[in-house]
C-alpha cells in the first residue's frame, strides 16, 4: 500500500517481507545490507556509513549509471529495537531540495510470526515533485531490501 498525503508533505509506504521483525529490523540497521538495500533503483551503486543510535548519524551516496552522484545525511532521532526508527533526512548539493531538513520513521510490525510490515513514513517533503520522487525512491528501497536477503511476503 502506498499514498501520498499532499496536505502535510508526508509520503507513507509499506510492505510485508516473510521475516521476523528482529531479522527485519536488523537488515535494515547492518550497514552490509543497508549498501545492497537501500537502492532506489537496482542499477546505483551504494557507498553508506551509519552509526545506528540515538544522536548518531549516516551519510548514503548513490551512483548513478550516467555517473552523476547524489548524497543524503541525517540524524538518528530514535532507535527502537525492533520497532521503529525515526531520522533526519538532508540532501547535499545544490538543488532545489538540498539542504531541506525532512524526517523519515520506519515502523516495523510483525502480524503474526515469521511475517513483517515495514511502514516508512517520509515527512516535510516540500512539495508535488518531491513527494512523487521520494515515493519512486522509497518503493525501489523496499524494493531493494527484499532482494537482499529479506523476503517479501505473497
Amino acid at each position: 500500500m502506498s499514498e501520498i498525503d499532499v496536505d502535510t508533505g508526508t509520503v507513507r509506504l509499506e510492505r510485508t517481507y516473510a521475516a521476523p521483525v528482529e531479522a527485519v529490523f536488523d537488515a535494515w540497521t547492518n550497514p552490509e545490507v543497508m549498501r545492497r538495500g537501500w537502492k532506489a533503483d537496482p542499477t546505483h551503486e551504494v557507498t553508506i556509513a551509519a552509526d545506528v543510535r540515538v544522536g548518531g548519524g549516516y551519510r548514503l551516496e548513490m551512483r548513478m549509471p550516467d555517473g552523476d552522484d547524489m548524497a543524503v545525511y541525517g540524524t538518528y532521532r530514535e532507535v527502537s529495537r525492533p520497532d521503529r526508527l525515526v531520522y533526519s533526512w538532508t540532501w547535499e548539493g545544490t538543488g532545489p531540495y538540498a539542504n531541506h531538513e525532512t524526517e523519515v520513521a520506519v515502523t516495523f510490525h510483525e502480524e503474526e510470526p515469521g511475517r513483517t510490515t515495514v511502514v516508512i513514513e517520509h515527512a516535510g517533503l516540500l512539495d508535488d515533485t518531491s513527494r512523487a520522487n521520494h515515493r519512486r525512491g522509497w518503493n525501489g528501497v523496499l524494493d531493494s531490501f527484499a532482494n537482499s536477503g529479506i523476503p517479501a511476503a505473497h
